[in-house]
């Protein structure tokens, strides 16, 4: 059996150490302000991101460039012959459709699997496929088990203003305008690969406040076997005490946090927050 790389992209906001002690190779994702594009954590960190969004920058996103990302295949080591490649979802990018493409490209086998999603959860599904690649499991293993993890994900979103998605085509003109004037804060989460409302709500508390009862409904006990993430666009303080009173509640689950980076961020502006939950079997 041949040697199997993990491949993703920027949009799973892993940290560089993490992406060193385990080997997992990113195809970065774009933003592009003024005609000029920046790959995300490459040539433009979060930071000088959201500064440029709070002065009223409003950028696109592009997905990785296939030349580079062919490039970055082959210089794989040699005897890689299996890559494992998890991208954000299908819906709302072609990072998958691509990876697609590239394994007509390569000599080495790559094994797209759409995450369906991205950011935290999407990290999840990178680490479960590390744990299975160092426990000697084949593609057709790995794939298979990210396939019913992938189900088994939960994940939900709030942004602080509406404006964003309105931009980004997640909302009309007219509802965004009305949602702000009601103080509407949509929970939101991925449906069919998309981007879309779970539950209309007044007021960003309010919101988060449904989020968490969905968690305490689905999460037994003291939390142990779980997984828990805290995502937040530029409002870390938020996402410390979210998982202050996550590590009440939890004593026992892995509570982690991330953020949501350039791309991601494009589309949720600044102040959102998310929360991620599944149970490990490892």
């Amino acid at each position: 059996m041949g040697n199997i790389a993990i491949l993703t992209d920027s949009t799973a906001y892993l940290s560089d150490d993490f992406l060193a002690r385990h080997d997992v190779h990113v195809a970065p994702l774009s933003v592009i302000f003024d005609g000029a594009s920046y790959r995300e954590s490459i040539d433009m960190s979060t930071e000088a991101f959201y500064e440029r969004i709070e002065a009223g920058k409003l950028p696109t996103t592009s997905q990785p460039v296939i030349g580079e990302t062919v490039e970055l295949i082959e210089n794989l080591p040699d005897d890689v012959t299996d890559v494992i490649a998890i991208t954000l979802s299908s819906g709302i990018s072609g990072t998958y459709q691509s990876m697609v493409a590239i394994n007509d490209m390569v000599d080495v086998t790559v094994h797209a699997f759409d995450s369906e999603i991205s950011c935290m959860p999407q990290a999840f599904l990178v680490e479960e496929a590390l744990n299975l690649r160092d426990k000697g499991a084949t593609p057709e293993e790995i794939i298979a088990r990210l396939e019913t993890v992938r189900d088994s994900i939960r994940a939900y979103f709030v942004v602080d203003d509406l404006d964003h998605l309105q931009r980004g085509g997640r909302l009309s003109a007219a509802q965004a305008l009305v949602g702000s004037f009601l103080q509407i804060k949509p929970v939101l989460h991925f449906q069919d690969k998309l981007i879309v409302p779970f539950e209309k709500i007044r007021t960003y508390k309010k919101a988060v406040r449904r989020i968490e009862e969905m968690m305490d409904e689905s999460i037994t006990g003291d939390g142990e076997g779980y997984c828990i993430g805290i995502i937040h666009a530029n409002c870390p303080e938020r996402q410390a005490e979210e998982i202050a009173s996550m590590k009440q509640k939890f004593p026992k689950a892995h509570i982690s946090g991330s953020h949501f980076g350039p791309v991601i961020g494009t589309h949720l502006g600044p102040g959102a927050i998310g929360i991620t939950w599944y149970r490990r079997e490892w």
